[in-house]
């Protein structure tokens, strides 16, 4: 597994079975970002390891990790879209998108202290250099849609449209998904929209 030194940081490229050692530490990281607007996400440890035990069907998988002297501070994931649940590719399949084309990125989860470092576009990019690697003709992700108006919008929040833009990803408004989970101020989980977003390598 390579690493690659870049400022106060490093990341490390894991496919693959080698990815089943950063199963916890990618949970942890799940919880503790997407705990964040836009997601608010009141989620678990036993079900984040078990969802991500996905990523072991495949030897395409990939994880990219950001580490701070060996400690995991970010992590970004990836997987074949054809492996993905039924509501993920439905919106690809209803715009004529063959799901064997298409490489999904899952989360991309970084520790607040080391946002603004760059490591957002080394996420991106070593996904998407895998990705071609291996043929494929698409890479896409999806996103949540949250008012402007949210209850929880911290104040100054700014999303992450014009990064995506910056780095060639185009929003999708007819490819729309609904995922459940459980706020930080709901009982019971209920359904979230997400928008696609989505690029096509030559």
């Amino acid at each position: 597994m390579p690493s690659t030194a870049h400022a106060a940081y490093e990341t490390e490229i894991a496919r693959g079975a080698d990815i089943a050692q950063y199963i916890p530490v990618l949970a942890w990281l799940r919880i503790t970002v997407f705990h964040e607007f836009p997601y608010l996400y009141d989620g678990s440890d036993e079900y984040e390891r078990e969802y991500l035990k996905t990523y072991l069907r495949s030897n395409e998988s990939l994880f990219v990790l950001a580490k701070d002297h060996n400690k995991v501070i970010g992590a970004a994931s990836g997987m074949p879209l054809k492996l993905e649940t039924d509501e993920v590719q439905a919106p690809f399949l209803a715009k004529g998108i063959n799901p064997e084309e298409v490489f999904y990125f899952g989360e991309s989860v970084l520790l607040k202290q080391y946002r603004g470092l760059g490591i957002g576009k080394v996420f991106i990019r070593e996904r998407e250099k895998h990705a071609l690697s291996l043929g494929y003709r698409f890479t896409a992700f999806c996103g949540v849609q949250r008012p402007d108006n949210h209850p929880r919008k911290p104040a100054g929040y700014r999303n992450l449209h014009s990064f995506w833009e910056m780095m060639g990803y185009r929003m999708q408004p007819d490819m729309r998904t609904t995922f459940s989970w459980q706020d930080l101020d709901e009982n019971t989980s209920s359904a979230k929209e997400m928008m696609f977003w989505m690029k096509e390598h030559s």
